[in-house]
């Protein structure tokens, strides 16, 4: 197997209708009454927007805009609303910085030089935004996180990957721009450099150490069972850097699972104890 983009090649047509039918076809069998997302101005959250007001109407699809005073990025939030007024569906901004605040002055231990500890609380408390609307609205949160950073634990657990239905989570960011491009979300929100936006210049290619159009060729090489030394060789990597990456990957298992949970009783919930969703 060769490890070239175009491994990575989606048929962008094909997989718009495939994602359009799996939105809409949970929505109704949920018995919801539309979807609930985080809009960061990102290519992620832009893609999912765009294709759950595709699959299910601009009217039943609300997109939350959740800008903090440290972080606040005028940018983001225009690219936020192009693709709202594009695609046609309501957004509601809400500036999260007293509540944040709030969390900072009553945990005994904050310490705000700590900067993971104090951006995950940021992921965690957009979560519960999104999740109030749903509850009031009878929505479902619709996830937007991507198969690389999904693989690579890239996310806040309980946080900005916390959702009812991931439609893009098993596609890699190279194919998502695929697929963003194919549905026309504006160029310069695909060509724009991803960031969690917990803390001020934070950009996810540096964090991860490389490209995504390198990172999600080693991960595929990955997913196929090729051999570490095989992909180093292929993609002209230093055998450490590929090893690192599954290293990682490994360790963020438990990133991507239900709490681990030892088995007692016949059927364990998560495990051997999984139903269909249909009511």
């Amino acid at each position: 197997m060769k490890l070239t983009p175009k491994i990575l090649e989606i048929d962008p047509a094909t997989t718009t209708e495939r994602i359009k039918t799996f939105i809409k076809d949970f929505v109704e069998k949920t018995e919801a009454k539309g979807v609930v997302l985080g809009l960061s101005g990102g290519i992620d959250s832009s893609t999912i927007a765009a294709l759950s007001t595709l699959a299910l109407g601009g009217e039943k699809v609300i997109g939350l805009i959740l800008p903090e005073d440290e972080t606040y990025n005028r940018t983001d939030i225009e690219h936020a609303k192009l693709v709202a007024q594009k695609f046609h569906f309501k957004t509601v901004e809400i500036n999260i910085t007293p509540v944040l605040e709030a969390y900072y002055k009553t945990l005994p231990i904050f310490d705000d030089k700590e900067r993971m500890s104090k951006g995950n609380i940021k992921a965690r408390v957009r979560m519960i935004y999104l999740y109030y609307y749903a509850n009031k609205l009878n929505l479902l949160v619709c996830g937007s996180s991507d198969k690389s950073e999904t693989m690579m634990g890239y996310f806040t657990k309980w946080g900005d990957v916390a959702a009812d239905v991931s439609p893009i989570m098993d596609l890699y960011k190279t194919q998502v721009r695929q697929l963003a491009k194919h549905i026309g979300i504006p160029n310069e929100i695909i060509a724009k450099p991803s960031s969690p936006n917990l803390w001020r210049g934070q950009l996810a290619e540096k964090e991860l150490g490389m490209k995504y159009e390198t990172l999600d060729l080693v991960l595929y090489g990955l997913e196929h069972f090729i051999a570490t030394q095989e992909i180093a060789n292929q993609l002209n990597l230093d055998i450490q850097l590929v090893e690192s990456i599954k290293k990682r990957w490994i360790a963020m298992e438990h990133k991507r699972q239900m709490p681990l949970s030892l088995k007692l009783t016949y059927r364990t919930v998560g495990k051997d104890f999984r139903l269909p969703y249909t009511r």
